[in-house]
């Protein structure tokens, strides 16, 4: 298994330094996402007392013109500390802090540039539009807390499950054989044993590391295909879904480093009859999850039907394109093309679990975010749809 050289240093000598005493001195990691809208960027910088709010934390900057986001001729940016957590690597006191980006004028990286494709029905030819009108703007949290506060009396509630799979540094998936697959799908999901279970330290490294941090992880488990996992963040309201799955998606980066293997969060990591990787989003409202809330979940789904392609496109990164692996009507995906919903079926776009069928109250799952989409902009899509009605294929501009 190919790992990187950095995974051979000696940890038990860098932990010499790591217990030295900091005096009064805090270190603050500042995170941001990159022009890509799926890498994550991180640097430290010392602070001379401890920060207990966001208010308390500086605005920084950084070389935007190495990160995909500025060119290099006005390539200061602007990190503008928006949520703090503990740092599970260096301990307390020292933090780790979500930042948005600001360009050089203090406006925000915007948004992805939205298709202006006509009405014609396929994901064939939809696609075709796509492929040319994605631009890497990413500061997608700006737009969302704007709609999350104007929902906020409904108390939108998320829990995201997030999965990934692990890689070594060559690509290929940790635990493979070297030439050839593994046995078939079958024995690996919630499996248990050597033969069942590929990379659990780095799960269970994670899913500590979180805790420490103040992320509200609330599970974990083995996958369909062997080396890929899942942990769930949530229940989170409004724009705590988006900041706590993108800092449980930094310490997981960071504890791959620590192993020297990789997480990739690639909807179809691997082709051919292996399952791919989404992030399935549990959504409901306080009407919702009130006695009488199927009504007004059913009433959301038809919502949703009206509104399948704004979704697709709102699910990945590259407006679609990523999703187009993966949602295929196979292995537990409904058709990219089709809309679906059912109790209890995993082959539908949104899943109504048995229990909220029983019940008559509680949430849905959407099923369709492909596993490197941005949860700010997949919250932001339910709420604008379930809860502020939009119809049509473009989000409306509540700025005008």
């Amino acid at each position: 298994m190919a790992t990187s050289a950095s995974s051979q240093l000696n940890k038990a000598v860098k932990q010499q330094y790591m217990d030295l005493p900091q005096g009064d001195m805090v270190q603050a990691m500042y995170i941001w996402i990159d022009g890509s809208g799926e890498g994550l960027r991180c640097k430290t910088r010392t602070l001379d007392f401890e920060p207990k709010t966001i208010e308390d934390l500086p605005e920084w900057n950084f070389d935007g013109s190495s990160t995909y986001q500025s060119e290099g001729s006005n390539s200061d940016m602007f990190l503008i500390p928006a949520a703090i957590f503990r740092d599970p690597f260096r301990k307390d006191p020292n933090k780790l802090v979500l930042c948005e980006v600001l360009k050089y004028n203090r406006n925000p990286t915007g948004r992805p540039h939205e298709s202006k494709a006509g009405k014609c029905c396929s994901w064939s030819c939809l696609k075709l539009h796509l492929i040319s009108v994605i631009v890497p703007e990413t500061n997608l949290r700006r737009t969302c807390k704007q709609i999350m506060s104007m929902v906020e009396n409904n108390h939108p509630w998320f829990g995201m499950e997030q999965e990934y799979t692990l890689l070594g540094t060559d690509g290929h998936p940790f635990g493979w054989p070297s030439n050839g697959f593994p046995g078939p799908q079958g024995p690996y999901y919630c499996g248990v044993g050597a033969d069942k279970a590929y990379g659990r330290d780095v799960v269970e490294a994670h899913y500590r590391a979180c805790l420490y941090a103040g992320v509200n992880i609330c599970g974990t488990n083995a996958e369909v295909m062997p080396a890929q996992w899942e942990f769930q963040v949530g229940p989170c309201e409004g724009i705590n879904m988006g900041d706590h799955l993108w800092v449980a998606r930094f310490i997981l980066h960071r504890v791959c480093e620590d192993f020297g293997v990789v997480v990739s969060f690639d909807p179809k990591p691997i082709s051919g009859n292996w399952n791919g990787a989404g992030c399935h989003t549990n959504f409901s409202t306080k009407e919702m999850r009130e006695d009488g809330g199927l009504k007004v979940i059913e009433e959301s789904i038809e919502r949703l039907a009206k509104r399948h392609r704004y979704h697709i496109r709102a699910y990945d990164p590259k407006g679609g394109l990523d999703n187009a692996r993966r949602l295929t009507g196979r292995h537990e995906t409904s058709n990219i093309d089709e809309f679906s919903a059912g109790v209890a079926n995993r082959g539908a776009s949104i899943r109504i679990p048995r229990s909220v069928g029983h019940d008559k109250k509680g949430y849905f799952e959407d099923r369709r975010p492909s596993a490197n989409c941005d949860p700010y902009i997949v919250t932001e899509a339910l709420v604008r749809t379930c809860l502020l009605k939009e119809e049509g294929e473009e989000p409306t501009d509540y700025s005008k």
